[in-house]
C-alpha cells in the first residue's frame, strides 16, 4: 500500500476540470485508489468516482491524501503525483 499527501495549488481546487482529470488518471489503474481531504479528515472516497471526488471540496492551498493498494499503485502513484504536480497540465 502507497498513502502520500499533497498539496491542491490549482485556482479552482480539486473541482470541475481538474477533479475529471484526476477521476480520468485514477481509472487507468487496477489498483484500488481512495482519497481524503486531511483538513477536517474526511473520509476515505474512491478516487475513481467524479461525484466523490468533487464531493471533497478540496480547494486552493488544501492538503489530500491519496491512498493506493494492488498490483499497479507504484505506476499509480507517480501518475497522480505528476498529474498533481503539474497543476493538472499533464
Amino acid at each position: 500500500m502507497i498513502t502520500f499527501e499533497a498539496t491542491i495549488m490549482n485556482e479552482v481546487g480539486l473541482h470541475a476540470r481538474p477533479a475529471a482529470q484526476f477521476v480520468q488518471h485514477a481509472a487507468k489503474f487496477k489498483a484500488d485508489i481512495q482519497i481524503r481531504k486531511l483538513e477536517d479528515e474526511a473520509k476515505w472516497v474512491n478516487a475513481k468516482s467524479i461525484l466523490s471526488v468533487l464531493t471533497l471540496g478540496a480547494g486552493k492551498g488544501q492538503q489530500i491524501e491519496i491512498q493506493i493498494s494492488g498490483e499497479d499503485e507504484a505506476e499509480a502513484a507517480e501518475n497522480l503525483c505528476q498529474l498533481i504536480e503539474s497543476d493538472f497540465a499533464a
